[in-house]
């Protein structure tokens, strides 16, 4: 197959066609019509083998990643997903590797109506990016600077279980087969909180997604809105894995490695009681980790001590 017929045969073919498509892939470029009186939200991400993905991951789960870490990105904003581009490096034309990764994509695509629009598509190195769009109404959208002193600090989900699965892939950790697979399925098939995120626009003060670690991310939020985080590492989420391997593990993976993609926010204490409320009617948990203080920086206690992590989290160009 050339490139063409490559496209033809795996992208132009959908399962979302969304009526503010007006021309999507087979030309030079795609024609969209934003709804009135919405603001577009866009981001992109890009994923590389050996860098984001091992080698032996298997192709579903590359396309699902791809997709689910810009999802995320919206999550973190209250934004509504909607239009996807992708640029693709291949090393050959494999048609049974392309009809897998495009089945991990689009099922994702189809859960959220996410429209592939265009892209590009050559050959090279293996590398997946996504550009992806979506919409905040008048509810308003999330942001990093609105922390402020007396909110509470909440995560989503569970915290930890990607990085163990990245050590039960390259073997540093020994696992049973169910907890192996479940906490390999956490790093291969993150689960966007794109629902928990609309919902919480108008509660949540500030938010993000947490991609490079807990601690990395939530200063984020801290720097950008000028306040200090104190935590308290026994409030954190962890999965029974986890737990059970918490004597070889400690805090340091649930507070300072990535690929969790759970939503990291704040809000003020009133609001405790929606926020269960919205979390419970979209089943994910959040737990309340930590408070918002005048300051700088993230203070963590564990057992009545200062717990200082090894890593401040994941960082592309550190030495």
């Amino acid at each position: 197959m050339d490139e063409f017929e490559l496209i033809r045969t795996f992208f132009a073919t959908q399962p979302v066609c969304r009526d503010d498509v007006v021309l999507g892939i087979g030309d030079d470029a795609a024609v969209l019509s934003p709804p009135p009186d919405e603001k577009l939200v866009c981001t992109t991400d890009m994923m590389l083998e050996d860098v984001h993905f091992a080698s032996t991951t298997q192709p579903s789960a590359i396309g699902h990643k791809a997709l689910a870490v810009n999802l995320s990105d919206l999550a973190a904003m209250g934004a509504r997903p909607a239009w996807a581009t992708m640029t693709l490096a291949l090393t050959a034309a494999d048609p049974v590797w392309l009809q897998a990764f495009c089945a991990g994509f689009f099922e994702l695509a189809a859960r959220f109506r996410v429209q592939l629009v265009g892209g590009d598509l050559t050959r090279g190195p293996l590398a997946v990016g996504m550009h992806l769009t979506g919409f905040v109404g008048n509810e308003g959208f999330l942001t990093r600077d609105g922390a402020r002193p007396g909110d509470d600090v909440y995560v989503s989900g569970f915290l930890g279980d990607a990085a163990l699965g990245l050590q039960a892939q390259r073997g540093t950790v020994t696992l049973a087969g169910p907890d192996h697979d479940a906490v390999l399925r956490r790093l291969e098939f993150p689960e966007p909180r794109v629902e928990l995120g609309c919902a919480l626009c108008g509660m949540a003060t500030a938010a993000i997604d947490i991609s490079d670690g807990l601690c990395a991310d939530l200063g984020h939020i801290v720097t950008s809105s000028g306040v200090a985080a104190r935590l308290e590492a026994e409030r954190l989420p962890l999965s029974g894995v986890y737990r059970r391997h918490f004597g070889e593990l400690g805090w340091e993976p649930a507070l300072s490695f990535g690929d969790d993609y759970e939503l990291c926010f704040t809000a003020a204490p009133a609001s405790r009681g929606a926020i269960e409320a919205v979390a419970a009617a979209r089943r994910v948990t959040v737990t309340r980790i930590g408070t918002i203080h005048e300051g700088e920086g993230i203070r963590i206690s564990a057992g009545g001590t200062e717990f200082t992590p090894r890593s401040a989290g994941y960082e592309h160009f550190r030495a």
